[in-house]
């Protein structure tokens, strides 16, 4: 017998207008629903998020949510049917449902273009202050603010200095105390290419906002200072802008050494810091002086009825206390804009918006992609079918009572008190970092998945849309918002996340803080300042794969190494891998990976480490091409010989989640069963998902044999060879021959298009001849043959072009060093030789081998390096001392959504 519901028991009309309700719980098909003063039944099993009609729609009737059209009827609707368009269709055949889904979708996707009525428009009235204003326990900045934390940030000013800020902030792992929060690392993703980036504007001045930000004692800055973006480019941004550098302690550093002796200086300069610093006291300070950023992630259905209007009430008190609220994320605005600006200062506040919200769509449509991209697999899982329904509920964060005040640029500082909006990506961490910039020194953080993310020095309370969910998250959230879906009223709802937000900047940790964990993602570079090549890029055809030819034979030298056998080949190691599916996962992987290593599981069977492959994609990135790229790329290494056995992680509401992974597994002939799976959020948390992923290592390794080792030539060699700077021509022609001998001995070579050699005449004439050097690969593509091959390589970022050429199965990596030592691969190891004299004189130390003495010898230095290497008796220096980084390319046509 099918069961029989008041609607309110089981549904939710966000008002009294809507045609289509939002299920509070899973319905089965066949359900009756008695709803005023009718009953209907349910066509389909409606998920919990889901919607379906209360009211009958005609074919063309604009579907309605919070009184706002979210898509266009393409047949009648009966009440009682499930409301489904093509996206969420597709979103759920690739997960694993236990019931059927309809045929065909009933409604299509419609984005209204919004038009500002300037002659009608009247302008609003903010909510009135307090006459009583109130206070919190903060730190006096003077004129950069009050703080609600107190840390010493360690910014790597651009992309090469990510590892080496991530190494120091690990010398200080521990040392805090009532006074002091601690040291954090800030590495990113950015600014490291040698070409000027197209956001090196917004990147400046995020780091400057994150170097005088109220949460910061005393901030170190480390370049080499041959970047794309350098200190002197920061420090000049800093005096040109006016910002308060002289009241923080602050250095810049600029590397130009040894690897420990450097990470020994630095560690001095912070040291002198940590006396100075904890010396700061908490005095009671107005609440004129909090600033909130406004962010969701891992959004569903219910965060525009509990969370997000939650965080919106106390936005507002916090205005009437003469604070600062912040709404970010533009392209989840987009088809509520007439919600956002039902209630504006001025006009030119309302154009202002508008403006951010074209040039969002301009900049989109550059790389052939739109707005509509957005959002993810996880949203459409739990109910968010497009981009106007996740917008409608995105945009709730702005309580209806409260006006918005100005708009700022991404990481422009907010200079007044108010209500404001900052143009950014709806990638959670991209936005936040903005946000942060801009001088927010608390994040409310909603979520109905259940996102985990955390910002190193301000802290971030999550917001939680519905019971269930809290309850499964408990230990990793921090309040549930699902209570007013109960019957509490929002009031009640927002004094008591009043009173948690009080604690919290006094002093008191937020849960993520308690965690350890943070992550940090500043906009990515776009790839395209106009249209004018997207459709060259869009009809460029990938490379066949087939090995170039290399010049005449050349006598090969007697050369073998020890390798393992695995399965029915060899390899040069055996790892263990934890795959992160997005940048949320990454932070849990990495744990997990040290967890793993620590207690040595797996070496008795040949497992010689685990490694977490932590990057910032998968979640908040738009455009095929780009997604056609990561896919191949972490299949790559999923399937890679180095790989023993993998699990994939995923956070949960990601595009790329693990039902999304196990469907291209299929596609590719590959048995998704060989592999674990883990879910940050669907196995219960953070600690729930590190046991999960320790069981399946421990349950699958438990019963296997020790490895076993042979002697074998160097057919079995797979190398990825690159350079970096200045090459001389003996180092050049030492290259080629090693190239030939590698090669001619059936081996394998990959060598990425942005690699210096090719551009040496020397290293081509002695290693192609009269071959033409085209691309053979993708970028990351595997090698199905061994020869020679040239991957191509969209960007000339280092970590991009290493990360791409460790996919397509190399198992070695050789770099000649020009400039100075770079940093490795977490999983495939990087040797790093220089012959050129400064970087001899200046990192010796860093060098796995120093080209010297008579030239005719090198190549044969340079193969027994990596038969030593290869034979697991030598470690790289790079991966012994931890320099190492990942990071997958977006490609020409990848930008942040």
């Amino acid at each position: 017998m099918p069961q029989t519901f008041a609607f309110d028991e089981i549904g939710r009309l966000p008002m009294p207008g809507d045609n289509a309700a939002i299920a509070i719980r899973r319905l089965e098909a066949g359900t009756l629903i008695r709803w005023q003063d009718t009953s209907f039944a349910l066509d389909h099993t409606v998920l919990e998020g889901h919607r379906f009609a209360v009211r009958a729609i005609s074919e063309g009737q604009a579907l309605l949510s919070w009184e706002l059209p979210f898509g266009v009827a393409l047949a009648p609707i009966a009440p009682g049917a499930y409301v489904c368009n093509h996206g969420v269709l597709e979103a759920l055949r690739i997960r694993q449902l236990d019931f059927a889904l309809p045929e065909e979708p009933n409604f299509a996707d419609q984005v209204h273009s919004y038009h500002l009525d300037e002659p009608s428009f009247h302008p609003g009235q903010q909510l009135p202050l307090h006459e009583q204003p109130g206070t919190f326990m903060g730190y006096d900045r003077g004129s950069r603010g009050v703080g609600t934390r107190n840390h010493i940030a360690l910014i790597g000013t651009s992309s090469r200095t990510a590892s080496f800020v991530r190494l120091l902030a690990e010398r200080f792992r521990g040392k805090s105390g009532d006074t002091f929060d601690g040291v954090v690392a800030l590495g990113h993703t950015e600014g490291g290419t040698a070409t000027t980036p197209n956001n090196q504007e917004l990147l400046l001045r995020t780091l400057a906002g994150w170097m005088v930000h109220s949460n910061v004692g005393a901030v170190l800055a480390v370049d080499y200072g041959t970047e794309a973006v350098t200190n002197r480019l920061l420090q000049d941004y800093l005096t040109a802008h006016h910002y308060p550098l002289d009241q923080v302690l602050h250095r810049f550093l600029s590397l130009s050494g040894g690897l420990q002796a450097q990470l020994a200086e630095a560690e001095r300069i912070v040291g002198e810091w940590l006396d100075p610093v904890s010396r700061a006291r908490r005095t009671h300070k107005p609440l004129a002086h909090l600033k909130i950023a406004l962010q969701c992630g891992g959004s569903d259905a219910f965060s525009g009825v509990s969370a997000n209007p939650l965080i919106g009430w106390v936005a507002g008190e916090v205005v009437r206390h003469g604070g600062a609220a912040n709404l970010a994320e533009t392209d989840e605005l987009i088809g509520a804009e007439s919600y956002v600006l039902e209630k504006v200062r001025d006009l030119e506040t309302a154009r202002r918006f508008l403006h951010m919200v074209e040039r969002f769509q301009e900049r989109a449509a550059w790389h052939g992609t739109s707005a509509e991209g957005n959002p993810s697999g996880g949203n459409k899982y739990r109910g968010l079918y497009n981009i106007v329904l996740k917008s409608i509920g995105a945009a709730r964060k702005r309580d209806p009572r409260v006006r918005l005040d100005y708009a700022i640029d991404y990481g422009a500082p907010m200079e007044e008190p108010g209500y404001c909006f900052m143009d950014s990506p709806g990638n959670d961490l991209e936005s936040i970092a903005g946000q942060v910039a801009s001088g927010c020194n608390l994040i409310y953080f909603t979520t109905g998945n259940g996102s985990i993310t955390n910002f190193p020095f301000v802290p971030t309370i999550k917001v939680v849309t519905t019971t269930r969910r809290f309850e499964l998250l408990s230990r990793d959230m921090d309040f549930n918002a699902g209570a007013y879906l109960e019957g509490t009223p929002m009031e009640d709802l927002g004094r008591q996340l009043f009173e948690l937000t009080l604690e919290v900047i006094s002093g008191t940790r937020s849960v993520g803080e308690g965690a350890g964990h943070s992550q940090v993602s500043i906009w990515r570079n776009w790839p395209q300042r106009d249209a004018s090549q997207l459709e060259h890029l869009k009809a460029a055809a990938e490379p066949e794969g087939i090995p170039l030819l290399l010049n005449a034979d050349t006598p090969i030298p007697p050369a073998s190494f020890s390798a393992i056998q695995a399965g029915t080949s060899h390899a040069t190691d055996q790892l263990g891998l934890i795959l992160p599916t997005s940048l949320c996962a990454g932070q849990v992987a990495r744990l997990a990976a040290e967890r793993l290593n620590a207690k040595g599981l797996g070496r008795q069977q040949g497992i010689s480490r685990f490694a977490a492959l932590v990057h910032t994609e998968g979640c908040g990135v738009s455009g095929s091409h780009a997604e056609h790229l990561y896919d191949r790329t972490l299949i790559g290494y999923l399937t890679h010989p180095l790989v023993k056995v993998a699990l994939l992680l995923e956070h949960g509401c990601e595009k790329t989640h693990n039902d999304y992974f196990r469907t291209h597994l299929e596609e590719l002939g590959v048995d998704p069963g060989q592999f674990g799976w883990a879910s940050v959020q669907l196995d219960g948390g953070i600690e729930k998902s590190l046991e999960k992923v320790e069981e399946f290592f421990e349950r699958t390794l438990g019963g296997q044999l020790a490895l076993q080792c042979e002697q074998v030539g160097l057919d079995y060699l797979s190398l990825g060879l690159l350079s970096a700077g200045p090459l001389a021509d003996p180092a050049a022609a030492a290259l080629a021959r090693l190239t030939r001998w590698v090669v001619g001995a059936g081996g394998t070579v990959v060598m990425p298009a942005n690699a210096g050699l090719l551009q040496s005449p020397v290293y081509l004439e002695a290693a192609l001849g009269s071959n033409q050097p085209e691309t053979s690969l993708a970028h990351g593509q595997s090698f199905e043959n061994p020869g020679f091959y040239i991957m191509d390589t969209p960007t000339d970022h280092w970590v991009e072009t290493l990360t791409g050429l460790g996919a397509t199965g190399v198992e070695l990596m050789l770099t000649h060093a020009g400039e100075h030592p770079m940093q490795g691969h977490p999983l495939v190891p990087l040797v790093q030789v220089s012959g050129t004299e400064p970087v001899l004189r200046a990192y010796r130390g860093d060098l796995d081998l120093a080209l010297e003495g008579e030239p005719e010898g090198w190549s044969q230095q340079l193969l027994q390096l990596l038969l030593e290497v290869a034979s697991r008796r030598q470690s790289p220096k790079a991966l012994a001392q931890g320099n190492i980084d990942f990071q997958i390319t977006r490609g020409l046509l990848g930008i942040s959504m």
